[in-house]
């Protein structure tokens, strides 16, 4: 029956994968989803070649984009390729939507902290949300499950 379900590509971390930069997970409910997507799970910062558990990161800026963790480290290449990956599974199997995790350098669609690493967030997507929205995908994030049914 999955093979007639809309794929969804799905934030590692909402499903309870131990993936995000402190080695824990977001997990969510996600049964209802189940019922009408095949998911696909990803994690851009692991395919990106981070590791779990790894300092945390922020955008410091946009225009060009610059991700740091906050020992300073430029991570920009990792994020990028992170993204690059995404669209390519996007691309290869078929998804057409997204659901990502709000708040992450990466995944966050209407905001992410704003490279200060004080928990201010701006108003601004991550890396792979971006380029997902520039390439076609509909993403979503963890509050507007009920758009996806």
């Amino acid at each position: 029956m999955s093979a007639n379900k809309e794929k969804l590509l799905v934030s590692a971390c909402l499903l309870g994968k131990n993936v995000k930069y402190n080695g824990k997970n977001n997990c969510i409910d996600l049964e209802k989803i189940k019922k009408y997507y095949e998911i696909v799970p990803f994690c851009p910062e692991v395919e990106g070649g981070l590791e779990t558990p790894r300092p945390p990161s922020e955008i410091i800026s946009f225009d060009p984009v610059n991700v740091i963790n906050n020992s300073g480290q430029d991570v920009t290449k990792n994020f990028q390729e992170g993204a690059r990956k995404a669209l390519e599974l996007c691309r290869k199997v078929g998804i057409k939507k997204a659901l990502l995790k709000e708040r992450s350098p990466s995944c966050g669609k209407y905001q992410v902290y704003d490279g200060s690493f004080s928990k201010r967030l701006v108003n601004s997507s991550g890396i792979t949300a971006t380029l997902l929205k520039e390439k076609g995908i509909k993403i979503y994030d963890e509050n507007e499950l009920d758009k996806l049914c």
